[in-house]
């Protein structure tokens, strides 16, 4: 029998600055993640393909966070939880280095894979320790102060890496990249440990999934990025063509988009930690809502850009009711849970990016995506209901 040490007292309070580095971890890790959208024409060009097969190096980090994600954090099931954390920053690291020196497509693809892994550990990871580092009330505060990083990234990291690669070269924006990821690791490395996971088999870890709450908290996940995505893939043609914007104002429009994310991650923040599937609910109905609204109204320069504005608060005032939920709900194994939770999230945009694509092709042509995307809420809001019935039946 192995014995484990007990680690030090956590805080019950709210350790702020402990849950700032896992924050910035989260910022540089999805600024990685979006970043190469704003290079793929200078990475084509360097490394001799087209742009369609320089866009895989998107959908390869995306499949390696939804596959390799819960992989990686099985293989540390019985791992410190801070030491699994900088352990995956080290792996984020030395995947944006090899992207950097890459000299082939083959190598720049395997440095994604590399990073994408190590992002999805260290994502689920740092949701279990920010609930662990706090009393169960102030949970969902706790994960959505660690995603308003990712949030962040998609404000500011992101169109800041791409400028970096615009003026210095694409290899320039990997490099900065994982030096800002190299900061990130040391700073989670004085994160306060945790008392020590349970021992535990794959095979218990994963019997926590046969609570069937889990696998509908992973549906209502599914639905948001999956809803989001199908509109904001192809937000800039609808803003041009049906709202007559010009080019050079999609950027200041997304910003508004961006104000809607952090204001959502913190209503999520303040009110999901005492009713889930309530503010779940609300949200989805609030994106939904927006969503079809952006579609009858892309027409108006006064209506798409406050529609923007609260289809962000919708989507991501799901996000710390979401991970809450989902960690509470699979109580033996919250790693794999929140791991399971990301490769959830990053399906659900996935094929939502994928029906807006059918859905613009149809007679509503760019005004389609959101239509779909306002379906595809509409099904989580049915999920939603699916689980406060389960709830009531199978208490």
């Amino acid at each position: 029998m192995s014995v484990v040490t007990a680690a030090p007292p956590v805080s019950r309070s709210f350790p702020r600055v402990a849950l700032l580095a896992l924050a910035a971890g989260a910022f540089v890790m999805c600024t990685a993640e979006f970043v190469i959208a704003g290079l793929l024409p200078d990475v084509a060009a360097d490394l001799g393909v087209g742009i369609s097969t320089a866009g895989l190096l998107i959908s390869g980090y995306a499949a390696a966070i939804v596959v390799g994600g819960p992989l990686f954090v099985v293989a540390g099931t019985r791992v410190r939880r801070r030491r699994l954390l900088v352990f995956a920053a080290a792996v984020f690291v030395a995947g944006n280095v090899l992207s950097a020196v890459a000299g082939s497509y083959g190598l720049l693809m395997a440095g994604r894979v590399v990073s994408a892994l190590g992002q999805g550990a260290f994502l689920a990871t740092a949701s279990v320790v920010a609930a662990d580092l706090v009393s169960p009330s102030l949970r969902a505060r706790a994960i959505a102060l660690v995603f308003a990083g990712g949030t962040a990234a998609n404000v500011a990291g992101s169109p800041l890496g791409a400028l970096v690669g615009q003026l210095l070269g694409w290899r320039a924006t990997f490099w900065a990249v994982a030096v800002l990821g190299a900061a990130a690791l040391a700073a989670v490395a004085a994160v306060p440990a945790t008392p020590p996971p349970t021992r535990t088999t794959l095979r218990g870890g994963l019997g926590a999934f046969g609570n069937r709450q889990v696998w509908l908290t992973l549906a209502i996940g599914m639905a948001g990025p999956g809803g989001l995505f199908a509109a904001y893939t192809y937000i800039a043609p609808l803003l041009t063509s049906a709202g007559g914007y010009p080019p050079e104002a999609i950027a200041p429009l997304l910003v508004l988009f961006g104000i809607g994310l952090l204001v959502g991650n913190s209503i999520g923040g303040r009110f999901g930690g005492r009713a889930q599937l309530r503010v779940l609910g609300i949200a989805l109905a609030v994106l939904a809502a927006g969503l079809l609204g952006l579609a009858a109204g892309a027409h108006s320069p006064v209506v798409a850009p406050v529609l923007l504005v609260v289809v962000g608060a919708g989507a991501f005032a799901m996000v710390a009711p979401f991970m809450t939920r989902l960690i509470d709900q699979a109580a033996g194994a919250p790693l794999l849970a929140a791991a399971a939770g990301g490769s959830a999230t990053n399906t659900g945009a996935a094929l939502g990016a994928y029906v807006g694509g059918l859905a613009i092709d149809t007679p509503l042509g760019v005004t389609g995506p959101p239509a779909a995307g306002a379906a595809v809420a509409a099904l989580g809001l049915v999920a939603v209901l699916a689980a406060r019935t389960a709830a009531t039946r199978y208490p």
